[in-house]
């Protein structure tokens, strides 16, 4: 064939070589583009550049999947004012990060000028599971889509070089991977793409994004790009070829470019300084997390895993995040454990499970396949770890049993609503508790046993909710935890169960009773019919998992932290929801619950800010004046003989203006928080007083809190924890000051900073 010269008809292109800053070059026109990026101008934390990483030339761009994208309008674009267009070839690497759902059948858009009502203009995307597509609108009014064959998917965290080619005269269009073509797709001869003109050229952003929460856009590019180009000609399969081998030979010596896992991960630096984000708390790099779940303990470390959205801060295509810890407070980020899949087990998500030990003693997670193609579109499926092949003590792999174990049938609780199972060992026997409902009446744990961890058998309702007389027990519940808590004073076996009420009428927190298995008939039999809670802080503290320790052998409970904020502070933020601290629960000798942060968390004690012993009110608050902060552990008690009403106030501005108090009111037997003077944010959402029963008994009040920046932490007596959070406006929200309503007596006050983890 005649030489071609490489940049013949080449009409844009982003070599993506800055390496810094806040523009991308198009080479041929000269313009610069910004780079859409939330934290160009944040908010909340240190304004800093788009992400930008090494490519497979030079550096690559690497866009965050919600935030990150790029606009070239379209007088600059490659149509000019032209009104169709007979050829058109576009070559890109990409390293994608994560792959998107698929809502509404719309693609993640790698670049694209296009309007498909009007059937104008050129898409290049990924869509459900790495698959990937090129479409374009003709003159004459038809859509023209050819897709990837089965097998020629784009992996997650590798480069791919991908092709598409339009070739009106010849009536052709074309995929190729990696200079191999792996699509073809005849057309009319002469067809013509008709151009979008009304329609600017994005890159990572789809022209016709769906809005979720009307805040989200759907459907962007989650990954690094490098070297995108744009030809107003067909380029022919010796180009395609010849463009590959030339970055391969020129960049990794002829073999294909491999890519770091640093380099491509999410990165938690551009949120460490963000005022508001708890930084001793466990959460994800960024994006959204829900509720932690299935935590064990194997080979000397602690993992917990999270429901996950790795493409934003927001609830969409939810993963398996997972940390790995020593101690149960330092964590590590390890690579997402569990993804959906192109398979009939769970291609549209990954909901929360639990873990335990097989037969052997290896771990194994059981978590809730979620497929919209099947009805329930719930079931109960099984991951192995590959620990028994590869030694890997982070527990890096995991390998799915390909069908699920569990399917829920007509009569077996709430039809439909069946999810989050837990699952546990006892003796020869496995059991598991699944998250349902009962037909017509209320929320329900179901029982399940096996011999082998494989082959199920349904035991019937575990426990069941009386809605009638307990109406905020919801019709449904979900991520049951069910944990021995040891023997009582007269010798009985008692056990502790959780759950989390949904749906009409449900006051979603944790609910918890302490009663007896019955282990022959798989039942729970209370101690009081009456639920309890755990936490009075009122939706800050839920998702419940829990665990006994092997190591140590106490129960130990995790939660998520909600966030308490709208979708548009959580785009600007990065960021959504984290866990609360580990607590340990135990049986106390008057036979309630007790509850305390574990005492690992005493690690992060750095300098002793405070400590003092018997003081009036007006002296500690004296010796307060020089204490601020906002990551903070403070244990105070308080001896009140005359106040009705006292506490401590965090979180103060000098002036009083922004302040939130935790206090005890003795009248009510109440702890209560109230959050009406916590910020002057107009869009936060922490207002108000919120609270509930203590149980003091005449106690003094003791108070143990964790401040963390928005989270706030209060146990009192080893009774009840409020959490909740704040969000002040004022960068001087960070004052202390012990309050009442009438004389009392500090009887001790001390206070230590936090370190992060």
């Amino acid at each position: 064939m005649n030489h071609i010269p490489e940049n013949k008809g080449l009409v844009l292109y982003w070599p993506f070589d800055e390496g810094a800053g806040k523009a991308a070059l198009e080479h041929v026109s000269q313009v610069r583009n910004e780079i859409h990026y939330v934290f160009n101008q944040a908010e909340f934390t240190e304004s800093c550049d788009p992400q930008w990483r090494q490519g497979v030339s030079g550096s690559g761009l690497l866009f965050d999947g919600y935030s990150t994208y790029i606009t070239h309008s379209y007088q600059k674009d490659s149509a000019g004012d032209q009104q169709v267009v007979s050829a058109l070839s576009v070559g890109v690497w990409v390293a994608p990060r994560s792959y998107e759902w698929g809502h509404e059948g719309k693609l993640a858009a790698i670049v694209n000028q296009y309007d498909q009502e009007r059937k104008q203009g050129f898409l290049l995307g990924m869509f459900r599971h790495g698959s990937w597509s090129f479409q374009v609108g003709l003159e004459g009014g038809s859509w023209e889509e050819i897709w990837s064959p089965d097998g020629c998917e784009l992996p997650k965290n590798e480069w791919s070089y991908i092709n598409a080619v339009f070739d009106g005269d010849q009536g052709e269009i074309k995929l190729y991977l990696n200079g191999v073509e792996i699509a073809s797709s005849s057309l009319p001869q002469g067809s013509r793409i008709s151009v979008a003109r009304d329609t600017d050229l994005l890159i990572a952003k789809n022209n016709h994004s769906s809005l979720l929460a009307d805040v989200f856009s759907l459907h962007m590019f989650s990954g690094i790009m490098d070297e995108l180009k744009i030809y107003n000609r067909a380029l022919s399969t010796e180009e395609v070829a010849d463009s590959y081998r030339r970055i391969v030979e020129a960049t990794s010596g002829g073999v294909h470019p491999r890519l770091n896992i640093e380099e491509i991960k999410l990165d938690r630096t551009p949120l460490l300084l963000d005022r508001h984000r708890p930084q001793y708390h466990v959460s994800p790099p960024a994006h959204w997390m829900n509720e932690p779940h299935a935590p064990i303990y194997f080979g000397g470390k602690y993992h917990l895993f999270y429901q996950h959205n790795p493409l934003g801060p927001y609830f969409h295509h939810i993963h398996w995040g997972h940390w790995v810890s020593e101690d149960l407070v330092h964590w590590r980020d390890l690579p997402i454990a569990l993804a959906p899949e192109k398979d009939q087990l769970a291609p549209d998500g990954m909901w929360s499970g639990s873990a335990t030990y097989d037969a052997v003693g290896l771990p194994v997670l059981f978590f809730t396949a979620g497929n919209d193609s099947a009805s329930p579109n719930q079931s109960v499926a099984l991951a192995r770890s590959t620990y028994a092949k590869d030694q890997d003590l982070n527990l890096v792999t995991w390998v799915k049993h390909p069908q699920p174990l569990i399917v829920q049938k007509k009569g077996m609780g709430a039809f439909g609503d069946f999810r989050d199972p837990f699952v546990w060992k006892d003796e020869d026997r496995w059991f598991a508790l699944v998250g349902s409902g009962i037909e017509g009446e209320g929320g329900a744990a179901l029982a399940f046993e096996s011999q082998d961890m494989l082959n199920w058998h349904y035991k019937g309702s575990f426990f069941e909710a009386d809605i009638q007389k307990y109406p905020y027990l919801g019709p449904i519940w979900e991520l049951p935890v069910f944990l021995r808590l040891g023997t009582d004073q007269h010798g009985v076996e008692k056990h502790l169960l959780l759950v989390s009420p949904v749906g009409k009428g449900a006051d979603v927190e944790v609910f918890y009773w302490i009663g007896q298995f019955d282990k022959n008939n798989v039942t729970f039999i209370p101690d009081q019919e009456e639920p309890q809670l755990i936490d009075v802080g009122d939706f800050h503290f839920t998702g419940p998992s829990g665990m006994v320790d092997p190591k140590t052998g106490r129960r130990i409970v995790f939660t998520i932290a909600q966030g308490d904020r709208t979708s548009e502070l959580e785009f600007k933020s990065g960021w959504a929801h984290n866990g609360g601290l580990p607590l340990s629960v135990y049986l106390r000798q008057d036979g309630r619950l007790g509850i305390e942060p574990i005492e690992e968390l005493q690690s992060l004690r750095g300098e002793k800010r405070l400590s003092i012993r018997d003081k009036s009110l007006s002296e500690a608050n004296q010796l307060l004046q020089d204490v601020r902060g906002d990551m903070l552990e403070i244990q105070l008690e308080i001896e009140s003989k005359a106040a009705m009403e006292y506490g401590i106030k965090v979180r103060c501005t000098p002036d009083g203006e922004e302040e939130t108090l935790l206090y005890y009111d003795a009248k009510q037997d109440k702890l209560l928080v109230d959050r009406t003077k916590t910020t002057l944010h107009p869009g936060e959402k922490c207002r108000g007083v919120q609270g509930g029963k203590l149980g003091l008994s005449g106690e003094n009040l003791k108070l143990h809190l964790y401040l963390d920046r928005s989270m706030v932490e209060a146990y009192a007596n080893g009774l009840k924890s409020l959490t909740t959070r704040v969000y002040p406006s004022r960068l001087d929200a960070l004052g202390l000051e012990i309050w009442g309503d009438k004389k009392l007596t500090v009887k001790a006050l001390d206070i230590w900073e936090m370190k992060g983890i």
